[in-house]
């Protein structure tokens, strides 16, 4: 009776922080902290395990810290502004050059670099960019989060979702780029042909004399050689470091790169480290703790686990009817809840489903299993890898993207509201989950 209450209790409290997000009555910081901090004061989850769960995902958060602070220092040199103005040059002053400038630049950077962090190393030019042209910048920070999202699929390291899936199935990065990156590249070009639709205004958009832009002067820049050649190193180990033989991760890289900037900063005396880090996001990271322990109390409670069962009645042995509805099902819920959590919540459940209908043996069940899934049973895992990455453009908290540009938004003066973000997000989720869709159908189930 207690467990039962406790997972009604979890979901309540889970629904609840949402309701308040999409209503937009708080923050979505506060509401996710408030919601993380109920679960402990119900004794749901105790104080300890809600700091388990949150440092589950320890390597997100010092990765988002890391480039936060890298960005930041960078931002009294004035390069941002620099080179914005310099695209705009080169887009002619036309809105629509600039839209497939930023899914042409966007899309290669989010191939090797998780998408979170592209936004974070991309975003600060959008703003710039998009006072040269007198435009709001909003909708193409919202371009940008769905180009970096859908991106991600081109390779097994390019989001964090594509990774989980691959490296739970034991898909080697080769493998990947032969069977699944033509779903991210159909993403990017739905995307490519929505352009003039969603955004008319700025694809109208002319610029007279671009040439007569204000020239923008670097400043500092003294520190610009030796801060570009951190960022370059951090970029190549962001690439290379879990190859080496002994691997590095991207958050050690990240914070390390972020010690060196700060004490690059600090010599050279262009800001004081206390500055730059009261600019870092906090509320950005706290409230992906937060949605960390609200997951957790999912978790632990049973309602994920749950889930599983649900499957089996519903779903049966039917492969072809599981990877559809799972590609839709996982889709929603990614636009939902951040496609990180769902992902890591999803491939336990979906093994448990595929041994509990005999299509799979209980070994896949071990993490440590290195051997090879039935082929006939992959479908499944790649259906929902495709909708827990393209979901998270359906909604303001559907990927960690999202979150962070939001954040970049509000540090550049303007909020991004759901509702906003819901009104370009919706009919680029849909269409984007159709298209891959076919392509899982014809790829997977007919020509397998």
């Amino acid at each position: 009776m207690m467990e039962n209450w406790s997972a009604i209790a979890a979901s309540a409290i889970f629904i609840s922080v949402f309701a308040l997000i999409i209503s937009e009555k708080t923050h979505l910081m506060i509401a996710g902290l408030l919601g993380a901090l109920l679960l402990v004061l119900l004794n749901i989850l105790s104080l300890q395990e809600a700091i388990n769960y949150i440092s589950r995902s320890h390597a997100t958060l010092a990765l988002f810290f890391g480039v936060m602070v890298m960005v930041r220092v960078f931002e009294p040199t004035r390069i941002f502004e620099y080179l914005a103005t310099q695209i705009v040059i080169l887009a002619k002053g036309q809105g629509k050059r600039l839209l497939i400038g930023i899914v042409a630049i966007t899309t290669p950077v989010c191939a090797v670099l998780p998408n979170a962090t592209t936004v974070m190393l991309l975003a600060p030019l959008v703003p710039p960019m998009a006072e040269e042209l007198n435009i709001n910048f909003i909708p193409l920070l919202i371009l940008m989060v769905f180009v970096a999202n859908s991106a991600g699929l081109l390779t097994i390291i390019g989001d964090p979702a594509t990774f989980i899936v691959g490296d739970a199935v034991n898909i080697s990065f080769l493998d990947y780029l032969g069977k699944l990156s033509l779903g991210g590249a159909i993403a990017i070009i739905t995307i490519l042909l929505l352009l003039p639709r969603l955004f008319p205004s700025i694809w109208r958009t002319q610029l007279e004399h671009p040439e007569e832009l204000p020239k923008i002067k670097i400043q500092h820049p003294r520190i610009l050689a030796p801060g570009g050649i951190i960022v370059a190193l951090v970029l190549l180990f962001f690439a290379i470091g879990e190859l080496l033989p002994t691997p590095i991760s991207p958050a050690t890289i990240a914070l390390l790169g972020a010690a060196l900037c700060l004490l690059l900063c600090h010599h050279s005396k262009t800001d004081s480290v206390s500055n730059i880090l009261k600019d870092v996001d906090w509320s950005t990271l706290i409230f992906f703790m937060s949605i960390f322990v609200l997951i957790g109390g999912l978790e632990k409670t049973g309602v994920i686990g749950s889930a599983s069962g649900i499957l089996a009645v519903i779903l049966g042995k039917n492969i072809a009817l599981g990877s559809i509805v799972l590609l839709f099902t996982v889709g929603l819920l990614s636009s939902l809840i951040p496609n990180i959590p769902l992902v890591v919540a999803m491939v336990p459940l979906l093994k448990q489903y595929v041994v509990t209908v005999g299509l799979a043996s209980p070994a896949i069940l071990d993490p440590n299993f290195e051997g090879q899934f039935p082929p006939e049973i992959l479908p499944l895992f790649y259906a929902m890898m495709y909708g827990a990455t393209l979901g998270g453009n359906g909604t303001l908290v559907g990927a960690s993207s999202n979150i962070v540009a939001a954040g970049i938004s509000e540090q550049h003066g303007k909020r991004i509201s759901f509702k906003t973000f819901l009104k370009y997000g919706i009919p680029v989720t849909v269409c984007q989950l159709v298209a891959v869709c076919l392509y899982v159908v014809v790829r997977f189930l007919i020509f397998r």
